[in-house]
């Protein structure tokens, strides 16, 4: 076959245009490669300079700090642990707490420090406690030498800071809220020598001293803590926070936290001008720290109002710490004056600190009575058989700090307070205590009530509880080292006569009952020709368990027979 000589040109004008566009492709790929090697030598070299480069370092640390700054960045690295951020003679501290090794810083008003002072007195001690009282001016000592020589035995007074430059903007509370809120800071900034604590009141909360270092005893000073107790109202916690400690009840911080506090408070505060008070505001910065509230229920803001009764004869089963609201409340012991009772209120408290206010009850089947009592408070003779269930609920003889009675307002386990007359109590209130050896006693002394008459008229024909005892003795043991670590209701023995009644309470023994003399249950069956009066009472004897029981006549008493006492096997180990 033959080409034509068109086709034969049209052939080799394609393949001179084929060879030219594969040496321009060629060239460009070269070219390609060498700009891809200048630009990544160029950029190479841009970087290593970048990288040691100390000017970019700079810009590097403001950026940074920039973004620290930011509301919604990452939080800042984590502080140092705290064994470095406190002094080397401070580390391993857990051990030998003493009084001094706290420091207080007590919340006060220069316009009501001279009334205010009295309640500081009480339970200040000022040879082995160290503290401030923090107020917003300066206040005009007493001109007499009695007056100047009885304040020296206060803690001193100190001017808080400035604090006009923070802004508040709440429209119902009060700047000062700022200024008692850095109490802690500014008690850092003192640099008093071996702390190990900061504890913050006001100037009417009461403080049991022995009780809160041996609870501090308890924790690890090296760690940041925060300790206290939220309020008793539920409405103040839902508006602040249940997370959160009063400070009126006391709030305790170790060294590590209030450090912390101390660097980043002020920065904190700026973030929260809306809050009300200073309790918030604390709790908000060491919320930022990430430190939980550690609870300890021997902290009483006593948010209340009116009879404290119902809140001091049913008192947790933990040490009691603090009251505060001391003005707020009727005296505490009937017959005296406020300022008069919380002086026998801090002696009882002193003289027997572990065990104040500590719970133990008694029954006595015989004459179906219930006996309760609260040391260094009350006895409490019930004429009925009253559950320990029951018992351990407050009953709710006051009103909330809003006012408000309702039962629900309160965070904790209340009662109605009794309404017949009938099943009132009758009530034994401290008259006197001291001690007698390692042993606590004290006098309750009976006391007089409008319902008396009342009594005797629509409670015929039952007499009133112990009609002829007008003094009730009571004997407290001391308890030991472990109650604290592991604390439980006290145990009591009963011995009465016709006209007196002696109370000896102290610690369980190891499967005892707390609830002596508890009639368990009482059934009576109806026979024919006999009556058959079965009670069960529970009580350790020997390490077995005593069944009591009695058969009589149709027509006799069981609460008068004898008991016959048979062993069961224990119940325990």
């Amino acid at each position: 076959m033959t080409t034509s000589p068109n086709n034969h040109n049209h052939q080799q004008l394609h393949r001179s245009f084929s060879t030219n566009r594969c040496r321009r492709w060629r060239r460009c790929h070269i070219t390609t490669a060498v700009v891809a090697v200048l630009a990544l030598l160029f950029s190479t070299a841009a970087w290593l300079s970048l990288v040691f480069s100390g000017t970019t370092s700079r810009c590097w640390h403001r950026y940074a700090r920039r973004r620290v700054a930011t509301p919604l960045s990452p939080p800042p690295p984590p502080p140092p642990p705290p064994s470095l951020l406190i002094p080397p003679d401070m580390i391993n501290n857990n051990a030998g707490l003493q009084l001094n090794h706290i420091v207080f810083g007590i919340a006060g008003s220069s316009q009501l420090w001279k009334r205010r002072k009295e309640f500081i007195r009480l339970w200040w001690r000022p040879r082995h406690m160290r503290g401030h009282v923090w107020l917003d001016d300066h206040v005009t000592p007493d001109d007499h030498t009695a007056d100047a020589d009885a304040d020296a035995d206060l803690p001193p007074t100190i001017v808080s800071e400035d604090i006009s430059t923070f802004r508040y903007t709440n429209p119902t509370g009060h700047p000062s809220g700022i200024r008692i809120s850095r109490i802690i800071s500014e008690s850092f900034r003192l640099r008093l020598p071996n702390v190990r604590w900061f504890v913050l009141g006001d100037d009417d909360t009461i403080f049991n001293p022995d009780n809160l270092l041996a609870l501090l005893s308890k924790y690890d000073s090296s760690q940041m803590l925060y300790i206290g107790s939220p309020s008793e109202s539920h409405s103040a916690n839902s508006y602040f926070s249940h997370s959160m400690a009063f400070g009126g009840g006391g709030i305790a911080i170790s060294y590590p936290l209030a450090e912390a506090l101390s660097r980043i408070q002020d920065d904190c505060l700026d973030r929260y001008p809306k809050l009300y008070g200073s309790d918030d505001r604390l709790h908000a910065c060491i919320s930022e720290l990430g430190v939980p509230l550690t609870r300890e229920p021997g902290f009483h803001q006593w948010d209340i109002r009116g009879n404290a009764h119902g809140l001091l004869a049913a008192h947790p089963i933990a040490p009691f710490v603090s009251i505060h609201h001391v003005e707020a409340v009727d005296p505490i012991y009937p017959g005296l004056k406020s300022l008069e009772a919380l002086k026998l209120f801090t002696k009882a408290m002193t003289t027997n600190p572990r065990s104040f206010l500590q719970r133990s009850m008694c029954y006595d089947h015989t004459h179906r009575l219930t006996i309760s009592v609260s040391l260094g408070y009350v006895v409490q003779v019930f004429p009925n058989i009253v559950l320990p269930r029951e018992l351990e609920r407050s009953e709710q003889t006051y009103s909330a700090w809003n006012g408000i009675s309702q039962r629900m307002e309160f965070d904790f386990d209340t009662r109605d307070a009794y309404r017949s007359v009938c099943k009132k109590p009758i009530q034994f209130f401290l008259k006197d205590v001291w001690k007698d050896g390692n042993n606590t006693i004290g006098t309750y002394s009976r006391a007089k009530r409008r319902d008396d008459f009342k009594r005797k008229v629509f409670c015929f024909p039952r007499q009133p509880p112990l009609p002829h005892v007008q003094t009730i003795h009571v004997v407290a043991y001391p308890l030991t080292e472990k109650w604290l670590l592991v604390p439980r209701r006290l145990c009591c023995n009963m011995n009465r006569t016709n006209e007196q009644l002696q109370l000896t309470v102290g610690q369980c023994e190891s499967g005892a009952f707390s609830s002596g003399g508890l009639p368990i249950w009482y059934l009576v069956f109806h026979g024919h020709a006999l009556l058959i009066c079965l009670a069960i009472k529970l009580r350790m004897a020997g390490g077995a368990l005593v069944l009591g029981f009695q058969l009589t006549s149709k027509h006799a008493d069981c609460r008068h027979q004898a008991w016959e006492s048979y062993s069961l096997p224990s119940l325990f180990p």
